[in-house]
């Protein structure tokens, strides 16, 4: 039985600097993540992914943000949903937001293709539980 632990690479969806660069403090200190990919917003995401080039080098989780320009999450959810079974990698997705808007919850948490919802600041503990299943693959709940 292989005891080594997943390389796990988390994607932040988001155009907040201060937010992202607090997450990817937060994911280096406490060595959730192997690597963190970035994106402003849910267009550049969809770019990436659909991108031949990155085709190895997908994460294995996208945390996304709901309000951001060019395309918001909402968005990002849909054009996700028609690419997803083209990229040959299950892709675990979070929606972040600070909105405690009961519609977006509800909207998010009804959503197959969302693992959750998450409230901005991230909770570090939860984090941390992401990181440990998707690191261990075969403790994963729920895996989209």
């Amino acid at each position: 039985m292989n005891t080594e632990n997943k390389i796990v690479t988390a994607g932040i969806v988001d155009d907040d600097e201060i937010f992202t660069y607090g997450f990817k403090k937060l994911t280096a200190i406490r060595r959730l993540f192997d690597k963190i990919l970035h994106f402003n917003n849910g267009k550049e995401a969809i770019d990436y992914l659909t991108d031949p080039q990155n085709s190895n080098h997908l994460p294995d989780v996208l945390f996304v943000d709901i309000n951001m320009p060019v395309m918001n999450g909402w968005e990002f959810n849909a054009a996700f949903e028609e690419i997803k079974s083209q990229l040959g990698k299950n892709i675990t997705i979070y929606t972040i937001s600070s909105s405690v808007d009961l519609g977006d919850i509800r909207r998010a948490k009804n959503n197959p293709l969302i693992a959750d919802y998450l409230l901005k600041p991230i909770d570090e503990l939860y984090l941390a539980e992401i990181a440990r299943k998707l690191q261990n693959p075969t403790d994963m709940e729920r895996y989209n």
